[in-house]
């Protein structure tokens, strides 16, 4: 996968076939450690310690439309390359937490990619699905919940435009250089 964006649509994908309510994706930049954190949590059925363990091999899938999982070992071996690690704990009934880690200014780290679309490609698709995201870069942080709009028809056209523009304009503000920099 060319950017994070696309690990992120498909461990949310994985998330929603695995019966989650609510994703929450966490994006933290620690400029002063070098590090970026990626985070996305479910309340989906989670995994048995077989099927966790199994869960990082390339050939092994729960779906019934493809035969592959590479979502996690491709998540795993970006992390891998820049230095990083994946970390996935699971229990049933208790979701699903995945958690890599990269070395930002490795030059194998991969690009963020597009954030907005690929959580209005996820709502689209399941409007039903409370979601949040928050960012943080040095220590200032953008969030954004579906809850806090929960009267609101999210699968609307306008609503999703409004949702990425939303997006879109708190993280421009997070890279935004600051008049000190």
């Amino acid at each position: 996968m060319e950017d994070l964006s696309l690990h992120i649509l498909d461990i949310m994908e994985n998330s929603v076939d695995a019966q989650a309510r609510r994703i929450e994706v966490h994006i933290d930049e620690d400029l002063e450690r070098d590090l970026l954190t990626l985070e996305i949590l479910d309340d989906g059925k989670g995994m048995d310690a077989r099927t966790l363990q199994k869960a990082m091999d390339p050939f092994f899938t729960t779906r019934k439309t493809r035969r592959f999982g590479l979502g996690l070992s491709m998540i795993s071996e970006s992390a891998k390359a820049t230095g990083g690690e994946l970390i996935v704990e699971s229990a049933p009934g208790k979701g699903t937490q995945v958690k890599a880690t990269f070395h930002r200014s490795h030059i194998d780290m991969k690009p963020i990619g597009d954030i907005p679309q690929t959580l209005l490609t996820l709502l689209a698709g399941h409007p039903d699905i409370e979601m949040s995201y928050c960012h943080t870069i040095g220590g200032e942080t953008f969030s954004f919940d579906t809850r806090e709009i929960q009267d609101l028809p999210i699968g609307s056209l306008q609503v999703l435009r409004w949702i990425g523009e939303r997006i879109h304009e708190g993280i421009n503000r997070l890279t935004r250089p600051t008049k000190d920099s």
